[in-house]
């Protein structure tokens, strides 16, 4: 018998070249567009299910699938879960449901409970989904973030399809290919990057919206317009007073551009899961996230966001890199549409930006967040932006207190 290692020799050198692969793999999603998705008559849902099998010959019978329902939607729309089981049942030759649709909180409470990840990843066990299955997730951004991210890690991957219901969801978050949940006091810290295996917008669900979500989305769009197209910021600005009218035809235009503007950033930005230190399209949200995190949320992302492009445009200005005349359009456009643009969080702490309640904390958050170096998004001109590294605190308590100037809180 030998004793082990009674034959090794110390300071073995292994001499031998490293392994290298790099691969690709093309990532293709659709945002369709319709309007009573659940109307048994119309096909979208389960063609798009059924087109997935054309491109595999293992699989064949109907798809199963578990619906997630933002509870904000369904229980206004009592007649929403019946639709659903009727479609199923109509369909049942491309679909079969697994469950009863699952009804969770909405809003960021979907986001703020670990708990619900685990009911819903045991629903899709008991469920016996597998990787080609499908995850129907329906509701506002944040209740899609938070089953986004239970697919995306069970089974490593389940198909999600969402289902957007609110303005902000179908022209930002909804078309993107992040999920996420908060945790440990941060928005956004546990989360996956996985794209959708498609996008259906109904415009119905627009119809029953209250103000204040008819309005949140449409501070995205702005966002983008600012940084990317000129014209469509002109067209929002005309079409200012119609939105805040709730005119559905120039909602849908926005929400068809602003789709657009975002999915061609993904697809055409060579960074599209933000391996990188830039993320432009987070333009107004470092002070945003901050906002909604010390306000327990009574702001809202939309509104939160609109402050921050407010607070980020009016430090463009004051530092000299954006002229008068466009500062003002863009306020006037924001406030066109119904935003507030000071609320008196905005000036806590600010001598203090390492104070949990200042809002200069979520600068340090967010060059964590990107890898060490801090990067933001300013505006030189209407749909030109300028990435900087390094920001002036005084500058920024001067549009601080500006802001509260111009907007002061009832």
């Amino acid at each position: 018998m030998i004793a082990i290692g009674s034959q090794l020799k110390p300071n073995l050198k292994v001499d031998l070249p490293s392994i290298q692969q790099t691969f690709s793999v093309p990532f293709q999603y659709q945002v369709h567009f319709t309007h009573g998705l659940f109307q048994i008559h119309n096909p979208l849902l389960a063609d798009v299910i059924d087109a997935s099998s054309s491109h595999n010959p293992f699989s064949s019978g109907p798809k199963k699938i578990m619906v997630i329902i933002d509870g904000g939607i369904a229980k206004p729309d009592q007649k929403l879960l019946q639709q659903i089981t009727d479609y199923a049942s109509y369909h049942s030759d491309r679909i079969t449901l697994t469950q009863a649709p699952v009804l969770v909180p909405g809003g960021e409470a979907s986001k703020n409970d670990p708990a619900l990840i685990e009911q819903l990843q045991r629903s899709m066990d008991a469920g016996k989904l597998c990787r080609h299955s499908y995850v129907i997730a329906i509701g506002g951004g944040a209740v899609l973030d938070m089953a986004g991210y239970a697919a995306a890690t069970a089974h490593r991957g389940i198909r999600l399809i969402r289902v957007p219901t609110t303005v902000l969801s179908q022209n930002d978050s909804g078309v993107g290919v992040k999920n996420s949940i908060n945790a440990f006091g941060k928005k956004n810290f546990l989360g996956t990057f996985a794209p959708p295996f498609a996008v259906l917008n109904d415009f119905a669900f627009l119809e029953s919206l209250g103000d204040r979500d008819w309005r949140g989305g449409t501070a995205e769009a702005i966002k983008v317009s600012l940084l990317k197209d000129a014209d469509f910021f002109e067209r929002i600005e005309r079409d200012a007073t119609l939105l805040n009218r709730r005119d559905m035809v120039a909602m849908q235009h926005l929400i068809y551009e602003c789709a657009r503007l975002h999915m061609h950033h993904i697809g055409n930005s060579g960074d599209p899961f933000e391996m990188g230190s830039s993320r432009p399209l987070d333009f107004g949200h470092w002070a945003a996230h901050r906002l909604e995190f010390l306000t327990d949320y009574r702001i809202r992302h939309g509104e939160a966001v609109a402050i921050g492009l407010a607070l980020d445009v009016t430090y463009s200005y004051l530092i000299g890199l954006l002229d008068k005349a466009p500062w003002r359009r863009i306020l006037n456009t924001l406030t066109a549409l119904g935003f507030e643009l000071y609320a008196p969080e905005l000036s806590s702490h600010l001598d203090d930006p390492s104070h949990p309640r200042s809002l200069f904390k979520g600068l340090q958050e967010f060059r964590e967040h990107l890898g060490g170096q801090l990067t933001i998004m300013l505006l030189q001109s209407i749909g030109q932006g300028l990435e900087v590294h390094e920001v002036d605190f005084g500058h920024y308590r001067e549009a601080i207190a500006l802001l509260a100037e111009l907007y002061p809180v009832n």
